[in-house]
């Protein structure tokens, strides 16, 4: 069963058919630039190229960079404020002919790592958490979703936590690994204090790293690299979807 799937960030928004039984692109991923505005108009119709590009008509999941309740985007920590109490659904559906569904882009991740990567078959608690521009975060219960968990926006020490511990934040004081890694075990340790995770995915780009970070989180839990890496929230965006397939047949 084939479903495109569309993962919307700050800078790129990028999409690929996906066969949601294998978990796997059924062509190159398509990549446009987020209009540099951000707002939510804009951003609609760059995704509806991405459709246009695979000459799209069946259901689309969306993964988006905010808390999304019932299709509607309730925060904007890293797009415009215009997209606070935005449906962003009906929005999607209007600029590309299609059904949509739309959910949190780490929720996404998550739900790919689940059913394909590394948290296939684990049961217990598991926390995804997904670093790059900021940090997003999964949780699962025997494979259930918690959604919109927004773990990222935690404060310890007085800081936001993706301010200081995300993959931005390294680049941007040029932290070595071992520093880096030990302010993330910090920030991970903290969770594990709230969630006592059975399993803990670190995912985002730079999960291909994990092994120069890894050993400096000195963690309770198993943590272990995401397998699906930037594809994760483009397949998980399309089995969010998957539902639409019934209400379409």
């Amino acid at each position: 069963m084939e479903i495109l799937g569309i993962d919307v960030g700050g800078t790129g928004i990028k999409g690929a058919p996906v066969d949601i039984e294998k978990g796997v692109l059924l062509a190159p991923r398509y990549r446009l630039r987020t209009p540099r505005s951000g707002k939510p108009l804009a951003m609609a119709k760059r995704a509806a190229e991405i459709a246009r590009y695979f000459a799209w008509q069946g259901p689309i999941g969306f993964g988006f960079p905010a808390v999304v309740q019932h299709g509607v985007t309730k925060t904007a920590a890293n797009v415009h404020p215009a997209w606070i109490d935005t449906d962003a659904a009906a929005l999607f559906a209007e600029a590309t002919g299609c059904p949509v569904v739309v959910l949190n882009d780490a929720d996404a991740a998550g739900l790919a790592e689940m059913a394909f990567g590394a948290g296939r078959e684990r049961a217990g608690v598991v926390l995804v958490v997904t670093l790059g521009t900021g940090i997003g975060s999964a949780l699962f219960s025997d494979g259930r979703l918690l959604p919109n968990t927004e773990l990222g926006h935690l404060v310890i020490d007085g800081y936001e936590a993706e301010l200081r511990a995300s993959d931005a934040a390294r680049k941007r004081e040029k932290l070595s690994w071992k520093k880096w890694g030990r302010r993330l075990g910090k920030y991970l340790g903290a969770l594990e204090g709230l969630f006592w995770p059975d399993l803990i995915i670190i995912g985002g780009g730079i999960s291909s790293k994990f092994d120069q970070f890894g050993p400096f989180l000195n963690l309770r839990a198993e943590v272990v690299p995401a397998q699906l890496l930037n594809e994760a929230g483009i397949i998980g965006a399309a089995l969010a979807a998957r539902p639409l397939t019934v209400e379409v047949a």
